[in-house]
C-alpha cells in the first residue's frame, strides 16, 4: 500500500527542483536498485509489484496501477526505489573529465558509466549540463552514478583555476592515437550540437581529435561515443 503523500513526493522527484529540495532521487529496475544498494547509497523508499523474500523487510508491495502513477518510465518494470543523493564532491586525482553543457540524459548517463569502467574517478559538469539525477541519466548510468565523484561548477571559473593541462576534444586537433598522455590533466568534452563553448575553449592547452574516414560523411561523433574512444586511449597508456 502506498499513501497519497508518498505518491505526491515520488512524482515530484521527476523534476529537478524537487530532487534538489528533498535531496532525493528515484531509480527503477531490479538490477539498478540492487547495484545502488550494493554501492552503499541510503534507501528511503522501496516499492515492488511482487516482493522477493529477501526484501520483505524493506520493500512495500504495491499494485501495477500504483507503480504506474509514480514511475518515470512508460512501461514500469516492477521495482522503484528512492535514494538520498550522494554528496556532490570530487576527490583529488591526477585526471578528471569535464563536460561543457552536455544536454542529453542518455549521453551523461553513458559518460558516467564510461568513467566508472575506465577508472576515471571524477566528473566535473558545467552548471548548464543536464541534472545527473534525472531519472533517464540514472537509468543510463547503470549504477555508476554511485561510484563516480560528481560536481557541478561554474566551468569557466573552474577551468581558470586549473594548473593541469586541458585536453579539449575538437574536430581539428592532434589525433588521439598519436598522443602521449601526461601524468595529470583534464579531458574536456563539449555540447552535442555546438561542441566546447568559447569561454571553455580559451582554456584548452591541447587540442585532440578522433580520426575518421578520409571521405567522412558524418560531421562529428556523439559526445558519449567520443568519450568512450578517448577514455579507452587514455586508459591504454
Amino acid at each position: 500500500m502506498i499513501s497519497k503523500s508518498e505518491i505526491k513526493l515520488i512524482t515530484s522527484l521527476h523534476r529537478k527542483k524537487y530532487r534538489n529540495r528533498h535531496n532525493l532521487f528515484i531509480a527503477e529496475g531490479e538490477k539498478l536498485i540492487k547495484d545502488l544498494l550494493g554501492s552503499g547509497l541510503e534507501l528511503t523508499h522501496f516499492y515492488t509489484t511482487e516482493t522477493p523474500a529477501q526484501w520483505a523487510n524493506q520493500a512495500i508491495e504495491i499494485s501495477e496501477r500504483d507503480l504506474e502513477k509514480i514511475s518515470a518510465q512508460k512501461h514500469p518494470n516492477g521495482w522503484l526505489a528512492v535514494f538520498k543523493k550522494p554528496t556532490s564532491s570530487t576527490e583529488d586525482s591526477d585526471w578528471v573529465v569535464a563536460l561543457d553543457e552536455v544536454q542529453d540524459p542518455g549521453n551523461l548517463g553513458t559518460i558516467l558509466r564510461l568513467c566508472d569502467w575506465f577508472g576515471m574517478p571524477n566528473l566535473i559538469c558545467s552548471e548548464g549540463t543536464v541534472d545527473a539525477f534525472n531519472p533517464k541519466v540514472v537509468q543510463a548510468s547503470m549504477g555508476s552514478i554511485a561510484r563516480v565523484n560528481l560536481q557541478y561548477v561554474n566551468l569557466n571559473q573552474w577551468l581558470t583555476a586549473q594548473t593541469k593541462p586541458i585536453f579539449g576534444a575538437v574536430l581539428d586537433g592532434v589525433e588521439v592515437t598519436q598522443l602521449t598522455w601526461p601524468d595529470q590533466g583534464v579531458l574536456l568534452l563539449g555540447n552535442e550540437g555546438q561542441g566546447i563553448g568559447p569561454f571553455s575553449a580559451q582554456h584548452i592547452t591541447d587540442r585532440i581529435s578522433i580520426a575518421g574516414h578520409s571521405k567522412r560523411g558524418a560531421e562529428s561523433l556523439n559526445v558519449a561515443m567520443a568519450a568512450g574512444i578517448l577514455l579507452h586511449e587514455w586508459q591504454r597508456q
